[in-house]
């Protein structure tokens, strides 16, 4: 077996003269790749192994016959946590990686009637509000008020590490509860601006960037939406995979290097420290160990179970996991203009889809659903005259009640069908290109825990503290970053994860964070 020597012989300035200090980071995906590029800008000697053929894990992209698919997210929002990172490796965001803002951001149908053309635009926004209710209209800026003071009041804490409950005092967190109000759900949390609940199902639905249902969902999560009305919502040419792809291309030119197609077998200890991985193709030494693979599937299968002590085996199983996704990925023959970048269709039984979906793990027939038509902003996806359609359609995590060998492909029929809602009809004879992925799919050849791809649940008992926390405390030298681990899913939390963990790695190291602090800047405004 060959075993590599991970960590050169050369000195360092950041270290004093001493051996440069080195760090093997599981998973190519977006928290893996943001903490290469902080942990190599500091002097770090960092090497990436990603068991798919790509970087990106479920922000990487789906390619064949012409068509270019995002496997995952397709929503880029708060672009300023991800400009900030690259300002600290003397980067800039948008020369890097061009992408451009949406507006109309999205279209949400409601199958219980009305619709909504979602802009930045406070002022055609209430004009649409105003079309379903008169009486909301008034409360949308308010709504945008008061959730910009609420993120700036929580910021600190997405920003800092917790190690424990004595971190929730040292953040005076309980100075802010008249602002967070924990004791509410999110709908509950919007039934202070909204009457209708169509509008308060507008400004929730971004719950499922979390796997979760805006009726269980905390109301600290308001701020998903305003957050899309600040600071926009973005289509970064290529997709949100060209976002991993530019940030591994920067990677390499740090000198960070990464396999690809290579499978972590175990990480490897000494009494209860980690001191690299086995992979199949090798062993490879370092300083410290970055996990960015899917945390319960990951730690399972990487760490023995005897050296865990919050988070076995026993106990992951006992932990409340996200729904699962649907999707489907279309090359089409020809275009749809009409349909807008994004559009979303809410169940008529909205409360009773997330019931199925939640706690009876069943499916609906009336199902909501999500389409991605990004040929009417991005040329590059597709070959000329013909268009990429995304399909995702929450569903159950991995349960006995849904055999997905025997329900996908009437599910599937059911999806096309659903698409005549929002005015797609007769694709099925235009599909040139086709992919499904079930749960299933994403438990079995994604490795994602239970086919949840949203990872833990965002339920205050799993916040936090309570979350895997990014130093991996059950064990010495291992640290996490990804939707797994505090502040939790979506892109900017994920990327904001990785600069929490570099800060407390280097740290460890006896290395210098001080290059990981920055001024918070306002986001660039680009079109």
């Amino acid at each position: 077996m060959l075993t590599t020597a991970f960590a050169p012989e050369r000195t360092s300035p950041h270290v004093d003269g001493k051996r440069t200090k080195s760090v093997t980071i599981i998973g190519a995906g977006p928290g893996g790749l943001a903490a290469a590029l902080l942990l190599a800008n500091s002097g770090v000697k960092v090497r990436i192994i990603e068991r798919l053929p790509q970087v990106g894990g479920r922000c990487s992209k789906i390619e064949a016959d012409g068509f270019r698919f995002d496997l995952g997210p397709t929503f880029f929002l708060y672009p300023t946590v991800l400009e900030r990172i690259f300002r600290l490796i003397g980067r800039d965001l948008h020369r890097e990686i061009p992408m451009v803002r949406l507006d109309p951001q999205y279209r949400i149908l409601f199958g219980s009637g009305g619709e909504l053309l979602c802009t930045p635009n406070l002022d055609k926004m209430e004009a649409e509000v105003r079309k379903i209710s008169v009486a909301d209209a008034g409360n949308v800026r308010r709504f945008i008020s008061e959730n910009r003071t609420k993120l700036e009041a929580f910021r600190p804490v997405l920003e800092s590490p917790f190690s424990g409950w004595k971190d929730l005092f040292k953040l005076s967190l309980l100075k802010l509860l008249p602002i967070l109000r924990p004791w509410k759900s999110l709908d509950g949390e919007l039934n202070r601006y909204f009457e209708d609940p169509r509008i308060r199902l507008a400004f929730a639905f971004q719950s499922k960037y979390l796997g979760m249902s805006p009726f269980n969902c905390p109301s600290l999560f308001s701020i998903l939406s305003y957050l899309e009305y600040e600071f926009g919502v973005w289509h970064p040419i290529g997709g949100c995979n060209a976002v991993s792809e530019g940030m591994a291309r920067i990677a390499r030119e740090m000198g960070v290097e990464i396999s690809l197609g290579e499978s972590v077998e175990k990480i490897l200890f000494e009494g209860r420290k980690a001191v690299g991985v086995r992979t199949d193709a090798g062993e490879y030494r370092s300083d410290a160990v970055v996990m960015n693979a899917d945390f319960a599937q990951a730690a399972s299968k990487l760490i023995p179970n005897n050296l865990r002590r919050n988070w076995t085996d026993k106990k992951i199983a006992k932990k409340k996991f996200s729904c699962s996704t649907f999707m489907m990925y279309l090359g089409i023959e020809g275009r749809y203009d009409d349909i807008s970048h994004h559009t979303i269709y809410t169940s008529a039984d909205y409360v009773q889809n997330l019931k199925d979906i939640e706690t009876e793990h069943k499916l609906t027939d009336d199902t909501s659903f999500y389409v991605q038509n990004a040929s009417v902003t991005d040329s590059t996806l597709a070959p000329k005259g013909m268009s990429t359609i995304y399909i995702l359609a929450p569903v159950t995590n991995m349960n006995e009640n849904v055999d997905w060998t025997k329900e996908a492909p009437a599910f599937r029929a059911k999806i096309l069908k659903q698409l005549e809602k929002i005015g797609i009809k007769g694709i099925e004879k235009r599909i040139r290109y086709e992919k499904v992925v079930t749960p299933a799919d994403w438990q079995n050849q994604y490795e994602v825990y239970r086919g949840a791809t949203f990872n833990l649940a965002h339920n205050l008992g799993q916040m936090l503290h309570l979350r895997p926390r990014n130093r991996f405390d059950d064990v010495e030298g291992v640290y996490l970053v990804g939707g797994g681990t505090h502040p939790g899913s979506g892109l900017p939390v994920i990327y904001e994860s990785a600069r929490i963990t570099s800060r407390l790695l280097l740290n460890d190291l006896s290395l210098d964070a001080s290059g990981l602090e920055e001024a918070n800047q306002p986001a660039a405004v680009v079109s």
